[in-house]
């Protein structure tokens, strides 16, 4: 089971020793611009959306992994899309968390875009001083804030859990803002009806990044999808929803 986000650390290790529990042998990665991954100058990266597709395939093959069950939360729920597309005698099965079926830049009209709150976050909050690792922390405690659903907001575990996440990171500005730039390449949402393999579609109904209508798109147009929807769980995954996401994925399909 192989578990892109935008930083390993997203994934909890209580989380991936549930997992583990489950009789399932979990591989969670750094992808590119996070963790200990490669860094690109900030508003350039060096690669496209492909090249990170191409990427876990390559870790596939370095663990000799013939196929895999993928599991994406957010933008790496591209990821897992194009891959489960671009190579479907390697993907096993999928659980798409939070994610949409569609890349960077304006949602389709019949899909819900960002969340007021969200524009106004991204539009007005300044940048932080990137060499100054309070403020650092800080903005990321408010933009988790901000993502957070009416389940509620830990502050005290969104700064830990962002404190790791910046002590860990090569450079933090490309790792919250490359993304945004990738080349993203040809659409996918037209081919979605072509994946072939289990998929659970999982999405938090207070979801203000990629709202709730995008989870239950993709649902409706991959071939016998299940989806699970997180009530007033937002863009976040809390232990909260650990109980019924651990036993649906696991459910999903045994690892092959």
């Amino acid at each position: 089971m192989l578990l892109p986000c935008t930083s390993r650390l997203f994934w909890e290790d209580g989380f991936c020793d549930r997992l583990a529990g489950g009789g399932r042998f979990v591989l969670r990665y750094d992808i590119r611009d996070t963790g200990r991954s490669t860094a690109y100058a900030t508003g350039s990266p060096g690669y496209s959306l492909r090249d990170l597709v191409v990427d876990i395939i390559g870790l596939m093959d370095a663990f000799e992994f013939p196929r895999a069950h993928l599991v994406g939360f957010s933008v790496a729920g591209w990821i897992c899309q194009l891959a489960a597309l671009d190579h479907p005698d390697r993907v096993s099965a999928l659980t798409l968390i939070n994610t949409r079926p569609t890349s960077p830049g304006p949602a389709d009209s019949d899909l819900p875009g960002h969340a007021d709150r969200v524009i106004e976050f991204l539009a007005k909050a300044p940048d932080p001083d990137w060499s100054d690792r309070a403020a650092v922390i800080d903005y990321g405690v408010e933009q988790a804030r901000v993502r957070a659903g009416a389940h509620g907001f830990d502050e005290r575990e969104s700064r830990q859990q962002t404190t790791r996440m910046v002590d860990r990171t090569t450079n933090m500005a490309s790792s919250m803002r490359n993304l945004a730039f990738v080349e993203a390449g040809d659409r996918w949402r037209e081919r979605l009806g072509d994946i072939a393999v289990p998929t659970l579609v999982v999405h938090g109904t207070d979801d203000p990044f990629f709202p709730y209508g995008n989870g239950q798109a993709m649902a409706r147009e991959i071939p016998g999808a299940d989806l699970l929807p997180l009530n007033g769980i937002g863009h976040e995954l809390p232990p909260a929803t650990w109980d019924r996401l651990l036993a649906a994925m696991l459910a999903l399909q045994p690892e092959s």
